[in-house]
């Protein structure tokens, strides 16, 4: 269970999109950016090949419709009143699979003490008040009716908010902390050229730059080789050059 000396970071990993390779590397650099006792609970349902240092907890239960079951809407179970290895009130840090960790995550747990939930800013949305949660600080069990509203009418929240993080954003009634901008960049809204420059010139790494977040296409081991799975008509705005501190970094 969460001690006061220990900081908890919690993943989850359904399906098939990402492998134990994702989880295992998620280990590896939350271990070379902290200096504190740290640990990686992963939820999952599938924990084959996952580092034994890694704790891995049964993928967390909620009832979806069969087109929302596979996509970030899984994430809501995070909101339940218990989590596995976890105690009611315990804090936790939440991060996808998909990013690559580039500077120290402790201030992550030290950053506005009093604060009970702090989250992206959307990079896309910057002045709708809308968090993005690829990576979010939150007690366990502080909004149980999320997950509890969500369960009851699925298909009518859905239809509202298209995506969990709109809903959560304007649901909650726990105030949303923003963490400090430069901590968190968008590899694909943020640090990637706009076209035509994407064609001849690598996304930069910002010196204070702590997380990137890969969300939708490229991933990360895309767009460490330069590669955008995309249709041919859409190769003409899609690209990436080689990123070398994707390899740096993402191992």
């Amino acid at each position: 269970m969460q001690t006061s000396a220990m900081q908890t970071i919690v993943s989850m990993k359904w399906g098939t999109r990402y492998g134990a390779d994702y989880v295992n590397r998620l280990w590896s650099m939350i271990k070379r950016n902290t200096a504190r006792p740290t640990r990686l609970i992963c939820y999952t349902d599938d924990s084959s090949g996952v580092d034994r240092e890694v704790e891995c907890m049964p993928q967390l239960e909620i009832e979806l419709p069969e087109n929302l079951r596979w996509l970030p809407w899984r994430k809501i179970a995070l909101w339940d009143r218990t989590l596995p290895g976890l105690s009611p009130g315990d804090p936790a840090l939440f991060v996808d699979l998909d990013i690559v960790v580039t500077g120290n995550l402790d201030s992550f747990f030290t950053f506005e003490p009093e604060a009970k939930f702090c989250v992206i800013r959307n990079w896309t949305q910057m002045e709708k008040n809308i968090g993005n949660t690829t990576c979010f600080r939150f007690h366990v069990g502080m909004a149980p009716e999320i997950m509890d509203d969500m369960v009851a009418d699925p298909i009518g929240i859905w239809q509202r908010y298209r995506n969990e993080q709109r809903y959560i954003s304007a649901v909650t009634r726990i105030p949303m902390t923003y963490w400090p901008e430069a901590w968190c960049a968008s590899f694909k809204h943020g640090l990637l050229p706009r076209w035509p420059l994407n064609f001849v010139k690598v996304a930069p790494l910002p010196p204070d730059t702590r997380l990137v977040a890969f969300t939708g296409k490229p991933d990360p081991d895309e767009a460490r080789d330069g590669r955008w799975p995309a249709p041919w008509y859409k190769k003409t705005y899609k690209h990436v050059r080689p990123t070398p501190w994707i390899a740096e970094n993402w191992r």
